[in-house]
């Protein structure tokens, strides 16, 4: 062992034996596989230890609630149609603005709505 360590030192593979170039390749072999070993070890307790009592766990297919959002936008064509200004333009109304209108033209006036109601 003691021979490779010289020639190791001086970067001199060259003039080994095939036995002593033997020698050294199981040495360095023997070497990282109980490193890798050891780095799977660590690994896999760091694994273990996030799965078991990490803060972060999700829930698979558990969404948080959300509160119900009231529509701020009506097609005038269909008054079924609404949009609450979330999210992706409904066709309806990018097909309006793309005609020149301006989104306050699809706006639902809400005061207006409670005095018919009330009156």
């Amino acid at each position: 062992m003691s021979s490779w360590v010289g020639a190791m030192e001086s970067n001199d593979l060259k003039s080994m034996s095939v036995e002593e170039l033997w020698t050294l390749y199981e040495n360095v072999t023997a070497t990282l596989r109980r490193r890798i070993v050891a780095e799977r070890t660590r690994l896999e307790e760091r694994l273990r230890k996030i799965e078991l009592g990490g803060p972060i766990q999700k829930q698979e297919g558990v969404r948080r609630p959300y509160p119900k959002v009231l529509p701020k936008y009506q097609n005038p064509k269909n008054p079924a149609e609404t949009w609450a200004g979330r999210g992706k333009q409904p066709l309806w109304l990018r097909t309006q603005l793309r005609s020149g209108k301006k989104l306050d033209d699809f706006r639902i006036d809400r005061a207006q709505k409670r005095r018919r109601v009330t009156a």
